[in-house]
This record gives structure tokens, sequence and C-alpha cells, in this order.
């Protein structure tokens, strides 16, 4: 396929620069994907779209945005095994060297080798036309699952299960999270399909609670404040959760994850940035409480999302609040940017409704 196509850049200035780009070609092991829908993560936001401040993983090097792209197969390069042209699918949003200890168990987010890349940071991302991608990196979409259901799949709700996964949630758990942002809901949607037998969000930003109430993702939400770890052992009979979740970042809320969790609990930090402080004997060690760190997830894992999802009968899409062309990026990156919304998407051809 030859031509010019649109890709959206993100200069560091809290716009968007639209260019023309041409319409590049697989090579071996590479096929052609035509963009349906590609979703904004916090992560976008935080380190490239106001200013680049990301380093290593995290340094953007001028590529096409957009880590979160899912579409379809239009061209396939030599060498392609497993997905032709018409193939729907997801990508994995980064391509590791395939070699290393990580790369072989699936985490390619954790590759050790400089040839490490993640589409919209280090190779070209999910915001433009025709995204050009290795064959090792797809994950197939089934067709009960949208586009835009699949475009979280790449990172939100494979992050949110990949902790689910880690720490273990089941009808024997009430189940905290703080932050309600798009990693945050997700979570809470997830768990609920575990049977999770009480739902606890902590939330500062009054339309994201009032977001998750409309969806009915958690059973009790508590605004932002210095009395939260009271209240959620109030609502917990005086014990606190047995599992916990932190999708903010913050340093309060972390503490608040780790004190709100009861003994023998397990909390999982999935929120990027910041810091936490908190006193290890009485808030950790004594308890015997567990925390995870969790950083996105594994491409086995991901494609067992997939299937879960199915299962569950679960639309990732419901989280999104707002869809724009890709003419109008710089309109989506500001509505993320504000946090008014949920998950906001940029999308083509069928999925732009």
């Amino acid at each position: 396929m030859k031509g010019t196509m649109k890709g959206a850049y993100l200069p560091g200035n809290s716009t968007v620069d639209i260019k023309d780009i041409p319409i590049p070609t697989p090579g071996y092991g590479q096929v052609l994907v035509r963009m349906k829908s590609s979703t904004i993560c916090g992560s976008d936001i935080r380190a490239i779209y106001r200013e680049h401040t990301g380093k290593g993983p995290e340094g953007y090097q001028n590529k096409v945005a957009g880590h979160e792209p899912c579409g379809q197969v239009v061209e396939e390069g030599p060498g392609v095994k497993r997905f032709k042209k018409g193939s729907r699918v997801i990508v994995y949003h980064i391509h590791g060297c395939g070699l290393c200890h990580d790369c072989r168990m699936g985490y390619q987010i954790s590759c050790s080798s400089p040839e490490r890349a993640a589409y919209g940071w280090q190779r070209d991302g999910g915001m433009e036309d025709y995204v050009l991608c290795d064959e090792q990196d797809l994950i197939a979409l089934p067709d009960y699952l949208t586009y835009t259901d699949g475009a979280q799949v790449a990172c939100g709700f494979g992050t949110a299960y990949e902790a689910i996964e880690k720490v273990g949630v089941s009808g024997n758990d009430a189940v905290l999270v703080t932050g309600l942002g798009p990693v945050g809901l997700a979570t809470l949607m997830m768990c609920r399909k575990l049977g999770a037998n009480k739902l606890i969000g902590i939330e500062s930003n009054p339309y994201r609670i009032e977001l998750a109430k409309k969806l009915g993702l958690a059973d009790e939400y508590l605004p932002v404040s210095d009395k939260n770890v009271d209240e959620v052992l109030e609502l917990t009979g005086g014990h606190g959760v047995e599992r916990a979740f932190d999708a903010s970042g913050a340093d309060p809320a972390r503490a608040t994850a780790i004190r709100a969790t009861r003994a023998w609990g397990k909390i999982a930090f999935v929120g990027e940035g910041g810091t936490v402080h908190f006193t290890p004997s009485p808030d950790l060690l004594h308890g015997q409480k567990t925390i995870y760190g969790s950083w996105v997830t594994s491409l086995a894992r991901m494609e067992t999302l997939v299937e879960e999802l199915v299962r569950w009968q679960l639309h990732p899409e419901d989280l999104v609040t707002d869809r724009f062309p890709l003419e109008k990026a710089d309109e989506a990156y500001h509505l993320m940017d504000g946090g008014q919304c949920g998950k906001v998407a940029v999308c083509f051809d069928e999925e732009l409704k």
C-alpha cells in the first residue's frame, strides 16, 4: 500500500501536531494494521503530552503517539505465520527483543534489551491511520469484542488484570480501590465479575465517582479525606479489606490502601509515579501484609483476559465517555488532561459513533 496518511505527535507543550507521513510497508514478520480505535492512557498525559518527562522505557522519541492500538490487518509482510489480511488484532504495546528472560515469559514490558521499543514512545503508535506491527506483538480480538474494547485491553485492562491475578480476588474478599481513573474503574469492573463481596472506591474527582456510580461498579464510594482508613474499617466490620489496589500513584492513597487492609491481606500498587510514606511495623509487618508491585502484563495473560472478557460478557468500552476522529486528537488529549471524563478514544471507521 502506497501513499500518505495522518499521524499525531506530542511536542510536549500540551498540544497535538498532526502531520502527513508515508504509509509504511511491512517487512519480514510484520503486518500493516488499519487503526480502528486507539485510547489515551494517563501515562501519555503525565510523561509526554504536558512535557517530555519520561526516561528509559517512558522516553518519548518523537514518534506517532498512542500505545493502546487496536485494528485490522490490511497487508502482510513475508514470513507472517498467523495473522492474515482481515484479522482483528490488539497490539501489545511493547516490542521486546524476544530473547531476554522477561521476553521469554511474555513480559515484553520488562524487556532488558536496548532493542525494546514501545509503540507510541520509541516506535510509531496508534494515533495514525495505519500502524506497522511485528506479528509477535499481536493478540487476536474475538468477534464479541469491539475494537474499542480491544484498545483498552492493550494497556488499561491488562494492567488491572495483572494486579488482580497477582493478589487473587474471589468471593471471600472485600476490595478497596484508591483512584478511580480508567485503571481503577477497570479493576472494580473485573473484581465484581470475580465475585468480590464488597467493593469500595476512593476518589478525589467528583466526576469519576459519579461515573462509577452510573456504571454500578462499587458498593461504596468515598471522597478522599484523612478519615478514609476509619471509614473503610467501619464498612468492613472493623477488619479492613482483604485486597486493596492503588491506581492513583498518590502518596496518601497508597498509605490508605496499606492501612485499610486487614491482617494477612494483600495490596497491589498499580498507579505510576509519586511516593509513599508509612510506618512499616504497625502498618505492614505486624499485620503480616504483602505489597505487590505490578507493571502492565504479559502476552499470555492478555490472551487469557480476552477470553475472560467474552466469558464475563464484559465490554471495556463502557468506560469510554468520549470519541474523537484523528483530526480532532488535540481535543481528545485536552479532555483527557482535564480529567472530567472516563476513557477517551480516537476512533476510525465504524468505531467512530
